[in-house]
This record gives C-alpha cells, structure tokens and sequence, in this order.
C-alpha cells in the first residue's frame, strides 16, 4: 500500500456561502497541517470570547487539485484526515465524500467512486468552528493528512493489533492480528509474512501463515511469536521494536506496512496501585491542551516532539491529552522518549458546555470517534488508560452512568489489554442540584468568588450527596479520576476500599500536599496538573493581577487577555518558577531554587485565580528598583535555606517538606549576586546563585537543532533573548525584535509568552516578554535558511539552518 502525505499543495481561502460566486479575497496557497483562526485579527467581541483567546471563528474552504493515474482503477484510494476542526465535509470533484463532526478524531474517506482516472481531480474540506469550546481549538485541517493507494486485497485501515500478553526474563510472547481486507471479486490465497526487529535492526522473531481471503469480507490472522531475552520498553528505557507486516500472493506482495512497538507489562490494584513491567510507578503528571502556542493548532510533527521533550526534561513522566484525543505524532514521540499517556476522549456527552458544542453530535458519533481513539493508540506502548470523559455532567446521574458503561464497554471490546478512566468532578456532577445554593450565595465581587471557587469545589465534593451521586459513574472505570477532590483521597480509601483513584486535575499550588498523599498511599496512582504548558483560550485562567481597575470576568480574563497563564511551562517552551518547584517536590532536584516577586507590586494584595501562581520569575536584575523592598521565594527539599546578597547573609528560613517546600524572606534589591544554600542537618546540600545582568543589551540566539529535514513536519526553534554581555538574561529590558527569513523556509510562527497581548504570531516582528521570544521556521524544500534577527540598540544577530532531503 502507497501512504504518502497528502499535505502539500492545499489552498485555504474563507467559505463565502452558496450564492457568493465572488469570494472577497484569492484563496491562499498553503501546507498541511495548517490552522486558519491563529492568522486572524483577535477581538473583544469575538463571538467564542475568552474561551478561544478572543479569536474569531470562521468557516474555511481546504482546497487540493491532484493527479490520479489511470491505474488507479485497479486500486482504491483512501484520504486519512488526522484531525480536522470542525465539522468537516469533504468533497471530491464537487460530490460529497463524508463528513466528520467531531475536531479531534482521526477519520478515512474512500474515494474510488468519486475519482477521474487519467484526470486532474480535486478535493475540497469545508471546515465550521463557532461557539463549539471552552478552549482555543484552532479552524480547519491541523493535523496530518495521507493518500493511501492499496491492491484489492490488502491490510485494512488500522488493521495490524500487537500484543504482548506473556513476558519474562527469557522471553516474550507477541501476538500480532492482521486484518486482511478484499475488495476484489474473486477468492485469493494469500500468505501473511510477519517480522519483529529489535532497535538495532535485528530480526528476532519471523512467521509467515497462509490466509484465504474471501470477496468482499475480512479475515483475520493471528500469529504468535516468541522474542528471546526482550527488551523491556519503560519510563527510563522506552525501548522499541518494529513489526513489519506483509501480504503475499505467491511471490508478489500484496501490501506491507510496520508499526513500532514496545515490549511492557501493567498490572493494578487498590493495594499498591500501578505496576509497569512488575514495578510501581506514580504518575508525575501533566494536563495539556492541544496547541502549539505561537503556531495556533498546527500539529506539526516536530513541534509535538518538542514539548514532549521538554516537559520530560521538567520531570514529568504522565499527560493527560485534555480533553481530546491525542495526535499520532505526539504518541510516538511519547513512545520514543518515555511519556506514559491517558488518552482523553471528550469534553461532553449529551449536555452542551458552549452553544454548538460536540454535544450536539455526540449521541450519533460517539461510538465511531471512541473506536478511531482506540485503533489510533493501540501499538503505542507509551498510552496506558484512556478517559471517557472530563467533568462530565452527566455523571452524577443513574442515566449518564449507563452512558460511560456504553463508552467503557466500547473501549474494552476493542482493547482489553489497558485501563478506562473518567474525569470526574463532583462538583459538576451535581450541578443541577446546588442551585439553590447558587441563587443563595455570599455577596461579593466576582474575583473574591473565583478566588474562592477552588475551595467551594472541594466543599462540595466532600459532601455525601456527591458521595452517592457519583458511585456508579466510578464503578463502570477502572481507575476513578478524581477533578480537584484531593480532599477525598483519604475517605474514599476507607469507604471504597477496593477503588483506585488518580488525580486527574489539580491546582498547581496543591501539589505538595497531594504528591505527599500519593506517596503515601498505595491506592493513590499519581497527580496531573492543571496544567503542564500554558495555552491559548480560557484566558487568563490563571492570571495574576492587581488593583480594582483590572478586575478580570470571572474565569476569563478581560481583552486582551490571550493564554490561560497557568502553565508550569510557558507557550514558547520555557519553565516557570512552579515547574522547578514541582521538581523539587517529585524530588528529583536537590540544589534549591529561586525566584523573585516582581518588585513593582511589592505590598500590594494580588487577586488570584485557584490555577494561579506567584507573580515571580528567577531573576536578579531589576534596574531601577535599587533598594527598594522585594519579596524573594526559596524552594527546596532541604530543612533550612539561607539567603544571601553580595556576601552577606539577609536570614535563614526552614523549609522542606514540613513548610511545602517554599521559604519567603522580605528584602531590599541590590544588584549584584542573590544566593541560596541549602541545609539538612547544618550541613550544605546544595546552592543557587543569581547575578544581576550588566548595562549592555545584546541579542541571544539559540537554535535548537542547525539541520532539519525537507518535509512537511520538521521544524526549528530559535529561542531569542534580551542578555548583557555575559549572557545574563535582562527581562525588564524588553523591545520590539524582528525576525527576517530568507532561503529555503519560511517564518512559520513568531511570538512571546505575554499572556496578555495584542501582537499577532504571524507577523516578522514582536515585543519580548520577559527578555524572551521564540521563532518558529519551516522548511519549503533542500538548501539553506538564513534567519536575520534584529532589535532596536542591539547588534544585528543570524542564524543559518541546513534543510537536507
């Protein structure tokens, strides 16, 4: 079978209705995965509101003329859509092909009837997004797209299921199911030739079985092999190997496809929780959308590696994909560097949370977007649950729970080999019974509620009525994910001795008492933040701001508030002071860490989200705040912290466990060198210095990888900085940078992490945030990238990226 990306020579252009025969503006030439909302204007009546950063939505025209050869016809061709959103239509040559409501779900369109053989064809994809989500989504074809050209007879879509039922020190049992499709007329004897190869690209277990295939009907082969001394994939050592898969008629191959695979064991229990490969593990874990930050919802391969790369290097071994299904290339790269994964299903069932949400959809295509979940992870070792849900309202009733039995049972029959969760909160569970209470509630201004909103949801989760109402949603799953309800760890071991319960989303700030509970308790699999990586939509979600004239709207930020601001890493990829502070709580950094309140608040009473952190970054370089008071966190697992500025010791604080890991000390600002020592037991265990930075301005540049591949999904990041001239990052010294390209690539996104902003990412230039920016460049073809950075006052800076084939 050909599988070739189908992601080259598309045009984007706005869908102007049926009687528009003049559209306004020439469609744009464009490539695959491509989001149409992030070029658009933002406004503050923009219809989704914060929700989708103030976004416009729109409905877009995907438009591809292609050749197909008159030998096709002897074949059939099919189109794999990785993700489309929204609500997609798609035709060929101006006749509907199919459509697919839901944005996150993987989808085939066969198109054999619809072809002219010997001809120029085309393909056109109608997407549609509207007030459909709480989050930024993105608008049209954003994911990967492939043709895919097969024989008569051939391997069906999503048709190779591996298994490893049977491990041991000696060896390994793979069972691999090979579903053989025929589409022709007459009955063929077939053979189907299955190899394992190890990472070095040995064989190391072969087969080969006769299949009689019959017109019209599938047939399955199941063939069992036997790997010697296996290799066992894990967290620490995400070892694959590859099955090569081929179809045989004689000598001639039919169809031949390979799929990567790992080699690993789970197990569960109330007792001592998660197992991997026979030891327990503890979810480190981190919630996070689907966007790309400065290139909207473009899931470019590289891009979803990078994070992946990054969020491991902050110590994190979990995602949960919230609230979508995960896309194929960020599964992978979880495969390759040891990422577990709970795959997410959906946001909602059959009750809307925005007007024309997937609801809508939802009780028509559950079962078709659950199996296309399901089929996509099912070779990836790294996914190790799947979620039905998140904060579903339905679950608080005897009628939703038959609901997530339906969705549980779905997944169970195709995959029986993982786990089923649901993100359950009971305070949404029970929604429609606090009204009263809600029509009842205190006076007082909205940010004091939200700022309190965390606390009244753990409240009421903790009441008995939510108790009862959520039993039976909990019992259809494998393992009760539990939505900021941390309060109930522990009352729930003793009423429900026999449940399994993960933290599927909690507060940043929460994090010290709820790793210490996990620790402690068997039953108890893991934490996952809310969240991992900022994103675009629901912003300001965990904003942090001051005084009555910038009060936000509730959960929303006001305009032009953009990201959610509640990430332990920011868009552009870079780690905050809580991700470091995380780390020290997973204990997995000794030296402590520091960060330092902005001083231009000092004093002032911040109004703060239950998402928020401090207002802080780590740095010692405030010019024009010279003596003046500064509020300075120290985080580490030791027992006392000493503070130093310039050589002279400003106190000591306890910290450690038993004071959340975080010591405060009030100062005065003095440039020079702020230093933390660590101490367990009067003795020194580690230490951090900050040095102020000097008067000069200088442009940094770093680029994270100097060759890159001439294809649709590779990338290169330039992570561009304000320094003196050591290095020494200068965040209050920020200003406009330009960004220039030339050669063979393009400026695929260009931006900072401001979270509050009105600067588009698709222009050359852009302000810095914090001293900080990210460049994103992609290759059109082989040959030679030259990047031109400029900045006012500063030196101009280049780059050069080689784009080999």
């Amino acid at each position: 079978m050909i599988r070739d990306s189908f992601n080259d020579g598309w045009t984007v252009g706005a869908n102007n209705g049926f009687f528009n025969m003049a559209p306004d503006q020439q469609p744009e030439k464009i490539t695959l995965p491509h989001d149409a909302m992030v070029y658009k204007q933002r406004n503050e009546n923009a219809g989704s509101g914060g929700k989708k950063g103030y976004f416009p939505d729109g409905t877009y025209d995907y438009v591809k003329k292609f050749q197909v050869p008159a030998a096709y016809q002897e074949k059939r061709v099919t189109f794999e859509f990785e993700g489309v959103y929204m609500n997609a239509m798609v035709y060929i040559n101006g006749d509907f092909a199919g459509q697919h409501p839901y944005g996150y779900s993987n989808f085939y369109i066969k198109a054999d009837r619809f072809l002219k053989y010997g001809e120029e064809n085309e393909i056109k994809v109608v997407t549609k997004s509207s007030d459909d989500s709480r989050w930024y989504t993105g608008t049209g074809i954003y994911r990967n797209t492939k043709i895919m050209v097969a024989n008569l007879v051939h391997i069906a879509m999503d048709g190779i299921k591996i298994t490893t039922p049977e491990i041991s020190d000696e060896h390994a049992i793979v069972n691999v199911a090979t579903v053989v499709e025929h589409e022709g007329i007459n009955p063929q004897g077939t053979r189907v030739v299955t190899e394992i190869l190890d990472a070095e690209g040995n064989t190391v277990a072969f087969d080969q079985s006769p299949l009689t295939a019959f017109a019209g009907e599938r047939a399955i082969m199941r063939q069992r092999l036997l790997v010697k001394l296996p290799k066992l994939w894990s967290v620490e050592t995400p070892y694959l190997y590859t099955c090569k898969s081929i179809l045989m008629n004689g000598e001639k191959v039919l169809d031949e496809e390979t799929n990567i695979f790992g080699i690993r064991s789970l197990s569960l229990n109330a007792e001592h929780g998660l197992s991997i490969n026979g030891e327990i593990v503890k979810l480190r874990g981190a919630c996070i959308h689907h966007d790309n930050g400065v290139i909207g919802a473009a899931t470019i391969n590289r891009a979803e590696e990078r994070r992946i790369e990054i969020l491991k290097e902050a110590g994190f071994n979990a995602i949960r994909s919230s609230h979508q299904p995960l896309s194929k290339a960020m599964l992978s790269a979880c495969d390759r560097l040891g990422m577990l994964v709970m795959d997410e299903s959906f946001d909602i069932w059959t009750n809307t949370k925005s007007d024309h949400d997937y609801a809508l959809n939802f009780p028509i295509w559950w079962e078709q977007d659950i199996e296309a979940m399901v089929h996509k992870d099912f070779n990836h070792p790294s996914v190790i649950m799947y979620s039905i849900g998140n904060e579903i309202k339905e679950t608080g009733s005897a009628n939703g729970a038959v609901w997530g039995r339906k969705l549980a049972e779905k997944i169970r029959s195709i995959d029986p080999t993982r786990y089923v969760t649901n993100s359950i909160n009971g305070f949404v569970s029970v929604m429609d019974k606090l009204s009263e209470m809600m029509t009842n509630k205190p006076s007082g201004d909205v940010n004091t509620a939200m700022a309190t909103a965390g606390d009244m949801i753990k409240y009421v989760q903790g009441l008995e009525f939510v108790t009862n109402a959520t039993a039976e949603s909990f019992a259809t799953v494998d393992i009760a994910g539990y939505n900021y309800a941390d309060n109930r760890y522990l009352t729930d071991k003793v009423l429900f001795p026999n449940r399994v319960i993960c933290g599927t989303e909690t507060f940043p700030k929460d994090i010290a008492n709820n790793w210490k509970l996990v620790k402690e308790n068997g039953h108890l699999i893991g934490d996952f933040t809310w969240t991992g990586w900022d994103y675009l939509g629901e912003s300001g979600l965990g904003r942090v701001e001051y005084g009555e004239g910038n009060r936000g709207l509730g959960a929303s930020g006001a305009y032009p508030w953009l990201t959610a601001h509640c990430g332990d890493i920011d868009i552009i990829g870079h780690r905050l002071p809580v991700s470091y502070y995380r780390e020290i709580v997973f204990g997995l950094r000794k030296e402590p860490y520091i960060a330092v309140q902005r001083p231009a608040h000092y004093g002032e009473q911040p109004n703060m989200m239950p998402w928020s952190w401090s207002d802080s970054i780590s740095t010692w370089s405030w010019e024009g705040f010279e003596d003046r008071p500064i509020k300075v966190e120290v985080y580490s697992d030791a027992t006392e912290v000493e503070l130093i500025i310039n050589g002279k010791t400003i106190g000591k604080a306890a910290v450690g466990e038993a004071h959340a890991f975080k010591a405060e000390f009030d100062t005065v600002y003095s440039h020079g060198e702020l230093v933390a020592v660590a101490y367990t037991d009067g003795k020194e265990t580690g230490r951090t210095s900050l040095v102020s930075a000097g008067s000069e301005v200088n442009i940094q540049v770093e680029v994270d990888r100097m060759q890159i591949a001439a294809d649709d999904n590779d990338l290169a990041f330039i992570n561009i900085s304000i320094v003196d001239d050591k290095g020494i990052l200068k965040p209050l010294a920020d200003r406009k940078v330009s960004v220039i390209v030339n050669g063979t690539g393009v400026l695929q996104g260009f931006g900072s992490a401001n979270p509050k902003n009105e600067e588009s990412y698709m222009n050359q230039t852009h302000f810095t945030y914090d001293g900080k920016a990210l460049a994103v460049i992609r290759p059109t073809e082989i040959g030679i990238i030259d990047v031109v950075i400029e900045a006012e006052g500063c030196v101009i800076q280049t780059a050069k990226i080689e784009v080999f084939k």
